[in-house]
């Protein structure tokens, strides 16, 4: 873009004018330079004007749903079959003293919906409001024996259909305020969690059930930052409470068979800053919490303890350095630490083992974890179209009463970019890691159930090969290509029972497109493969069956937008995404027998049309598609294994379909 000098003139004015206590070298500076012939209304922003008032858009939307599956509710946002309705909105308000105003909403109305309001002024204070709605569906028909009232499972003769879905909802409202170099912040979060989810319990053979959800979580931060020419820093404060509505559950002939989650508490204190001494950025990290639990214990025989005295601290810290040396040569490193402290209570008494009650006495063990880490990078610009970037990270991992006492991960990496021309850039990245520790032995606590050659696949030694290539070429401003391959094998080479080896690798590729002023359109498609083998003893000795699991996932898309129609009135588009999953299991014991398989896919086809009524309202016609199935060897109908009472076949198959009719109005 080309300027006249008169607008160079204006800008370096107005820099030398904000500098207090410079002074121009002599006479013919620009500070000299006479503007007043300059129109300086020329010069003033197009494409983002300051307009006082109110701007945006709010819209009503009707839609009608014909499903009879309400899983299709996690596409359409909702699981009601017919008619509803929701709104949404962006609208902006802004006046010249400095204030403004924002609210946001998305199919508010809805089962997945959300509302953002947001006001203040410029520089020095804004309050902001939230609220979000979350709906995750499972199943509708979930048939269950076991009926839940008032803290009792009632059994039932019959299965009785019951629904499984959770539902979240959101609220949080925040107040920042702050001038210069400080700002204080403060924002309070509840969230209200109810539903029901599959479980199971013994009584006393296993029975599956729908577990009644009813849970809050509040959450609350403050804070303190504060910064200067060349520094920052801030201080924040977190605590998090949790609380359970559900009690214990009981039968009519037995109390207490299936325990709640506990309620509990976190507290942190952190403390960050950055500072930049010439071409060299240090920043840190430092926090301290705590997270403790006293809730009251289901009581059985044996068992001395009322309620449960837990207690974790947790301290973390991170030092980060990065430094240009050269115009070429950048150099950064890291150092971390993590730290998990079990305060809980230690107490001697009767426990339950896998093969029975032994009658001996154990103490409960608290178990800590420890965390050092280590990284170093260097970037190297061999030229403007080569840059070359390698690093080492290492990661020292300590647990007490585990398998294993001590882990360490080593890993080198290379990164190469390249921009071979203009239109065309390539990137690439190698790796290898390696996993390594102190000598692998059965814990203690686990040593009359686990078999010693067996090897839990994070603690086991493993060396990992991955590679990744990137292209992007844009051939013409109309057309845009991006493709990615990677590869990766992890390789468990000191394991005999447990996984041995895996594969993963896969690509993607996306194209756009913009064929003329009016029409564009994209694709992508997307393929991932990961295969592992495991080893298994039947006989608690040395391995004697082997199993190969075979996923595969695909993703194709595509869609196009075409504008201009009708006087530019009319736009179409439309956009469709299959996506297809499948998992495949072979085990070899004497023969090889494939295991149930499981497979998923959908087809989603969505179609709209933008009728512009007037520059303020505009008309929407909208249809959606939806064709989902799924199959899991794993679901299985009530009754079908003796003495297990399942909640039916959970899998989905079905077509749903949406069609909706929205009005817009543009406030200007």
């Amino acid at each position: 873009m080309r300027f006249k000098f008169n607008l160079i003139t204006l800008s370096l004015l107005a820099i030398s004018g904000a500098i207090t206590g410079s002074a121009m070298a002599a006479d013919f500076g620009v500070n000299k330079a006479n503007t007043s012939t300059v129109n300086q209304q020329v010069f003033q922003c197009k494409r983002c004007p300051q307009v006082a008032g109110y701007t945006g858009t709010i819209g009503v939307n009707a839609a009608y749903i014909d499903s009879d599956d309400i899983h299709s509710g996690n596409a359409f946002g909702t699981d009601n079959d017919g008619a509803d309705g929701s709104v949404d909105a962006d609208l902006h308000y802004r006046n010249t003293a400095g204030y403004k105003a924002k609210f946001q909403a998305h199919q508010l109305g809805l089962d997945n919906g959300f509302a953002h309001l947001e006001a203040g002024k410029s520089g020095h204070y804004k309050l902001v409001a939230d609220y979000q709605q979350l709906t995750r569906y499972r199943s509708g028909d979930a048939r269950s024996q076991l009926w839940y009232k008032d803290g009792v499972l009632t059994p039932s003769e019959h299965t009785q259909i019951q629904e499984l879905s959770l539902q979240r909802n959101k609220a949080g409202l925040g107040l920042s305020y702050g001038q210069d170099f400080y700002q204080a912040y403060v924002r309070y979060e509840h969230e209200n969690k109810t539903g029901y989810q599959s479980s199971s319990i013994v009584t006393p053979r296993p029975v599956n059930f729908g577990l009644p959800v009813d849970a809050n979580t509040d959450n609350l931060t403050a804070g303190l930052s504060l910064s200067g020419d060349s520094w920052t820093t801030n201080l924040n404060y977190f605590v998090s409470q949790y609380k359970n509505d559900v009690d214990a559950l009981s039968l009519p002939y037995l109390y207490d068979v299936f325990a709640p989650a506990p309620d509990n508490q976190a507290h942190q204190i952190s403390l960050s800053g950055q500072y930049q001494l010439n071409r060299t950025v240090m920043s840190g990290r430092l926090a301290s919490g705590k997270m403790t639990q006293d809730d009251n214990l289901i009581q059985m025989s044996g068992n001395p303890l009322q309620n449960w005295d837990g207690e974790v601290d947790t301290l973390d810290g991170k030092l980060s350095v990065t430094s240009l040396l050269s115009n070429k040569l950048r150099l950064g490193g890291s150092v971390d630490y993590s730290k998990r402290d079990n305060k809980g209570s230690v107490w001697e008494f009767a426990q339950y083992e896998v093969n029975g009650i032994s009658g001996a006495f154990k103490q409960n063990i608290p178990l800590d974890t420890e965390r050092r880490g280590f990284k170093l990078n260097a970037s190297y610009r061999l030229s403007s179209d080569y840059r070359l970037q390698a690093g080492y990270d290492r990661k020292e991992m300590e647990r007490s009463y585990g398998d294993r006492e001590q882990t360490n991960d080593d890993g080198l990496w290379a990164k190469l970019n390249v921009r071979a021309m203009d239109d065309i850039k390539l990137k690439f990245k190698a790796s290898l890691d390696n996993r390594g520790g102190s000598e692998y032995q059965t814990s203690e606590l686990t040593s009359s159930e686990t078999n010693p050659l067996l090897r839990k696949y994070y603690l086991a030694d493993r060396k990992r090969t991955a590679f990744e290539a990137k292209f992007n070429h844009t051939p013409t401003s109309r057309l845009s290509v991006d493709m990615t391959a990677r590869y990766a094998k992890d390789d468990y080479n000191e394991t005999q029972l447990g996984l041995t080896e895996s594969e993963d690798y896969g690509y993607d590729i996306n194209l756009g497109l913009q064929l003329n002023a009016h029409l564009s359109g994209y694709a992508f498609a997307g393929q991932q493969w990961i295969d592992a083998a495991q080893a298994g003893s039947q006989g608690f000795s040395s391995p004697d069956w082997f199993d190969d699991v075979e996923d595969e996932f695909i993703n194709l898309g595509a869609g196009f937008n075409y504008s201009g129609l009708l006087e530019d009135r009319l736009s179409l588009g439309g956009d469709y995404l299959f996506a297809n999953s499948t998992s495949n299991t072979l085990v070899t014991y004497d023969v090889t027998t494939p295991q149930g398989d499981y497979t998923s896919f959908n087809h989603s086809l969505k179609l709209h049309a933008n009728y512009a009524l007037s520059e303020e309202m505009a008309l929407k016609l909208a249809y959606q598609y939806e064709r989902y199935y799924d199959t899991d060897y794993a679901q299985i109908d009530v009754n079908t294994v003796p003495g297990l009472t399942t909640l039916g076949s959970l899998n989905h198959n079905y077509n749903a379909h949406q069609v909706m009719l929205s009005f817009s109005y543009q406030l200007r």
